[in-house]
């Protein structure tokens, strides 16, 4: 089930005064919050923005469509059950439309898997398993394998195209006054000096940041039950591994709004 929602919402936060947060003119940018192998609402939400944005340029017939941006904003993979698909899909996305992805904590811990066991392992416990079973490995012999068995097999059935295409991800994507990031910034560090790692893996500091800057964060990684959209911060990631809820905020000149892709289960427990 879609569920389109065209509102802003407060995280409920009291943050300085500031400008409006703009796009450059002529650009529309739709940001997409963590997917965690969830191919079923990530396939509702490309159907939603392809309609969203093709509706916002019949609008204006006499205008140039508008230039688009989609950015993925990371943690593709893990914990939902088809991780293979999710980077199928993206990839094949990219191909028909102007699409950035951002790597985020997951992305990394599943290449260092292929590293190091302690990585692996790590990998494993917080939802790296569905991503393995999600390639072409037989269940029964992954439950037989050791650790070290594990590892040194899993080149043997994750393709080496997928690796090189998340070891392409980016950390980092600025747009006018919006910066979008996996999971956050580092307080007081200037954007150029932003180290991967913060940007992947940060929250605390970053959410109760708030010292004035002249752009604003878009970000995963922190799970809301609610979207927070406020004139620093924007966080979309509502857990939709879990929830049933993925959800992307579309972005135009000072414009906001959200669209979500929600599942038939929750649709029929909030009815």
């Amino acid at each position: 089930m879609l569920k389109l929602l065209k509102s802003l919402v407060s995280g409920g936060r009291t943050e300085p005064a500031a400008p409006p947060t703009l796009v450059p003119p002529g650009q529309r940018v739709y940001a997409v919050g963590d997917i965690h192998g969830r191919l079923d609402l990530f396939e509702q939400m490309i159907a939603l923005i392809e309609a969203d944005d093709a509706a916002r340029n019949s609008e204006c017939p006499a205008q140039a469509p508008a230039q688009t941006t989609v950015i993925l904003l990371g943690d593709l993979i893990d914990r939902g059950p088809d991780s293979a698909g999710v980077i199928a899909a993206a990839r094949a996305w990219m191909q028909r439309r102007r699409v950035r992805i951002l790597a985020g904590n997951h992305e990394e811990m599943f290449l260092g898997a292929f590293e190091r066991d302690e990585t692996l392992r790590h990998f494993l416990r917080h939802g790296g398993r569905e991503t393995l079973l999600s390639y072409p490995i037989d269940p029964d012999d992954y439950a037989r394998m050791t650790l070290e068995e594990l590892r040194a097999a899993m080149p043997g059935f994750v393709p080496q195209d997928d690796l090189v295409f998340l070891r392409s991800l980016e950390d980092q994507v600025r747009i006018g006054d919006y910066v979008f990031v996996h999971a956050g910034i580092r307080p007081g560090v200037p954007l150029d000096e932003q180290v991967p790692g913060d940007m992947r893996w940060i929250r605390g500091e970053f959410i109760a940041d708030r010292s004035p800057r002249d752009f604003a964060v878009v970000h995963g990684h922190t799970i809301v039950d609610e979207p927070e959209l406020s004139p620093l911060r924007l966080g979309i990631d509502t857990g939709a591994y879990a929830s049933g809820r993925l959800t992307a905020v579309g972005l135009e000149g000072a414009e906001r709004w959200l669209l979500v892709a929600q599942d038939d289960s929750v649709a029929a427990s909030e009815a």
